[in-house]
């Protein structure tokens, strides 16, 4: 599933540059994750990075509007990163 920035976010700007799908971008009042390019990391790291700098606890989390299996991420991944290999 897609990952979700909550209104915890003080717009710290750590989440940003470590997105290599880039998903985040910045929103009206704080940063926001596209769903449609967010893998969780598969295919980059084994956890996502976004979690892993950002300094507020539970500040990102899986978006339950947007609940994926790990293959369909898996899937997005090769769509976004190596469209020649579909």
């Amino acid at each position: 599933m897609a990952l979700l920035i909550t209104d915890k976010c003080t717009n710290c700007d750590m989440c940003l540059p470590e997105c290599p799908n880039d998903a985040i971008s910045i929103g009206d009042e704080i940063y926001v994750i596209d769903p449609i390019l967010c893998t969780e990391c598969i295919g980059h790291y084994d956890t996502p990075t976004c979690q892993k700098v950002c300094p507020i606890s539970n500040c990102i989390k899986q978006d339950p509007l947007h609940i994926e299996t790990e293959e369909q991420l898996w899937e997005r991944f090769v769509l976004i990163h190596h469209p020649d290999q579909l």
